[in-house]
């Protein structure tokens, strides 16, 4: 199916042949008709399946459609969790709408609010923002609400498990009731149904395949190793597969910056990712790395979503992540828009429940590989596919 058959405009689907999109995902096949007609949405899907083009195509043309907005206001706003995926966003929507004319402009805490002031100010079609900032200027009256058209929640899960739900209320409670409503969330947990309760009236719903992270084009497997011996382990994987670049996740800022250190012992250089360095050099260090100009990044989970890297080949996990779901953010990073990835995580003994919980999410247990030198003398036990905790974390 191209995306001719979906009711696109010309403009875009030239812009998308030029970017060399041919055929749509499964979320963007099944979300943008309903989008494009007018349906508040609720939609579940994992990350690298497509689903900002889901939301950002079908709103780029309704807008392209209609009037331009007065100063100080937005005809859509578009709510992301976290600074990097708003950078990502409002990127790809300057991508796909180059052809349109529409402005649009990301807003998020750690920088200079004033820039961000006077672009709303001037007026803009598309806001894409964290929702603490976006609220901030809407206090000050550097934004109004009483023209949205178009309100998206994306990632709607990791806003509620960073705290964003009374920012989100008080924002949904200020947007017109005639606004159309998009929610797009990795799961529909109970709390992003009760989210969506009160966010998407009367919405149609999609639910892309539960188990998306386990898709062929994700090559998962696995290393047991001594904790003492994973920076070793690490350096030993990336000499012997010399991939053209690695994503590693790591659970601490602490952890990410020793395991540069460690690293670099062993010449291999790495720049680490985390949210302990300011802002600029972050954005400094994911252009530099979707240029290829850095080879390795060590992250902490700030980078799960928000890192877009085209044919980034592997996604290695230092660290097992909890929750389980957090497993699937990450390795969402490679394998992208059913491009070839692997996936490669780094288990001890002490990760042994970590692992059970993420098998049990994946339904499937993950391969396991010996690396001669590295044989643990703790050895992992045989997985508990269907794993359930006796208490929560």
């Amino acid at each position: 199916m191209p995306f001719s058959t979906l009711g696109l405009a010309t403009p875009i689907q030239n812009t998308l042949k030029q970017l060399g999109y041919d055929t749509p995902t499964k979320i963007q096949a099944q979300a943008i008709p309903l989008i494009l007609q007018g349906d508040n949405l609720i939609a579940a899907a994992q990350t690298g399946t497509g689903k900002t083009a889901s939301f950002v195509l079908p709103i780029l043309q309704r807008l392209s459609e209609g009037q331009a907005g007065r100063k100080k206001r937005a005809r859509a706003i578009i709510l992301a969790p976290t600074r990097e995926l708003a950078l990502q966003v409002e990127q790809s929507i300057q991508a796909y709408g180059q052809e349109l004319g529409l402005k649009s402009l990301a807003i998020f805490g750690g920088v200079d609010e004033k820039p961000q002031k006077q672009a709303l100010i001037e007026g803009v079609d598309i806001v894409v923002a964290t929702p603490g900032r976006l609220l901030d200027l809407y206090g000050q009256r550097a934004i109004h609400f009483d023209e949205v058209e178009f309100l998206v929640l994306d990632e709607a899960d990791k806003m509620l498990d960073m705290g964003f739900i009374e920012a989100i209320n008080k924002i949904i409670a200020r947007v017109p009731e005639e606004a159309q409503s998009l929610l797009f969330s990795a799961t529909l947990s109970n709390p992003v149904r009760d989210l969506a309760k009160s966010a998407v009236y009367n919405a149609k719903e999609i639910i892309i395949s539960k188990h998306s992270a386990s898709k062929s084009n994700i090559q998962q497997w696995m290393v047991g190793v001594d904790k003492d011996k994973k920076s070793a382990l690490l350096a030993h994987l990336l000499s012997e597969h010399n991939w053209k670049q690695a994503l590693i996740f790591i659970e601490t800022k602490h952890g990410a910056a020793k395991l540069v250190s460690q690293l670099e012992k062993r010449g291999i250089a790495a720049e680490a990712f985390h949210s302990g360095r300011n802002q600029q050099v972050r954005q400094q260090l994911i252009e530099q790395f979707k240029q290829g100009d850095i080879q390795y990044m060590v992250a902490t989970g700030v980078a799960a979503r928000g890192i877009d890297v085209e044919n980034l080949p592997v996604v290695i996990n230092y660290d097992l992540p909890y929750p389980a779901d957090e497993y699937v953010h990450r390795i969402g990073r490679t394998g992208r828009a059913d491009a070839a990835g692997e996936a490669v995580s780094l288990v001890s003994k002490d990760n042994f429940k970590n692992l059970c919980m993420i098998e049990s999410r994946l339904g499937h247990l993950l391969e396991r590989r010996d690396i001669e030198g590295f044989e643990p003398k703790k050895p992992v036990p045989i997985s508990v596919l269907n794993y359930v905790p006796k208490h929560k974390r």
